[in-house]
């Protein structure tokens, strides 16, 4: 099964005093590249964080936001720490009277001292913080559930344009059948009539000729475009981190599709080679999504 990119998982919980909240989303990345964003008193703990969700996530951009409160505040949107702020207005009162500093603290002023919004955290335990890691892991996990939904919605569309592809490529067979004789033959007509010189060696034209329809016979290209499809197919329904082997299956079927469109004899091929071409393309878009 795959899995895009993208998506969003949320975990709140509450334990011993304390309530717990993570966010975390996840975008488009070739490697795997996680911001941790956590209270300044739990800097010293992103490691372990880190260490938590390294099974979990293995590709994209991912983002964790984590906040930590009392209990009693958990549905405040802000938290004030009035014990931190009093302990600021003290520092601004001594300033002013042991230096003669004229004037009162502003808001603005205040707001500057982010600590002032964040809560005590010293009173966190080792259970605490195995509490507050299971809270990041169980939002991760909400996010692994969007992106799998995720994932089998790129599969079907990925499948349909497989299909697609298919379907062209079994045209493109069906206009070919004869097609490499006649051409064949209207290259020697033309080789004829152009030299009409007699004393030209004939097994020599003859052999020219075949070699040039020869190179516009396209079975070898259809048979490993067949088989990238193939491949296709088989790896979104078992890989796991299918991604980067995807993206490197449509270079190669890229190439055969080119190829094709170089040899086609016939407007329709040539019509036919072009759809393969931009469903291919679609699909390397869609493939960027997936882990």
């Amino acid at each position: 099964m795959i899995l895009s990119m993208t998506g969003f998982g949320k975990s709140l919980s509450t334990f011993r005093g304390y309530a717990f909240e993570s966010e975390v989303k996840s975008l488009n990345s070739r490697y795997l590249e996680i911001t941790i964003k956590l209270p300044s008193s739990l800097q010293n703990k992103e490691y372990e964080i880190r260490e938590a969700l390294k099974n979990l996530i293995r590709r994209g951009k991912i983002f964790i936001s984590l906040s930590v409160r009392p209990e009693e505040n958990e549905n405040e949107t802000f938290f004030l720490n009035e014990s931190k702020l009093n302990e600021l207005l003290g520092i601004f009162a001594k300033i002013k009277t042991n230096y003669g500093i004229s004037g009162e603290p502003s808001l603005d002023h205040i707001i500057n001292f982010r600590d002032i919004f964040t809560p005590e955290l010293d009173q966190l335990d080792s259970e605490h913080f195995e509490h507050l890691k299971q809270v990041v892991v169980d939002a991760v996990k909400q996010l692994n559930q969007m992106r799998e939904a995720e994932g089998g919605e790129l599969a079907n569309d990925l499948s349909q344009r497989v299909r697609l592809i298919e379907d062209a490529l079994s045209g493109i067979e069906e206009d070919y059948s004869g097609r490499v004789k006649e051409y064949y033959e209207e290259l020697k007509k033309r080789v004829i009539e152009i030299t009409g010189n007699n004393s030209i060696n004939p097994e020599r034209i003859e052999y020219e000729i075949a070699m040039l329809a020869d190179k516009s016979d396209i079975t070898e290209e259809c048979v490993r475009l067949r088989s990238h499809l193939k491949f296709f197919l088989e790896t979104i329904e078992k890989e796991n981190e299918a991604g980067k082997k995807l993206n490197f299956i449509c270079q190669e079927m890229h190439r055969e599709a080119n190829t094709l469109a170089s040899k086609s004899l016939s407007t329709e091929a040539i019509h036919r080679s072009v759809l393969i071409r931009d469903e291919i393309e679609r699909i390397r878009e869609q493939v960027q999504n997936i882990e």
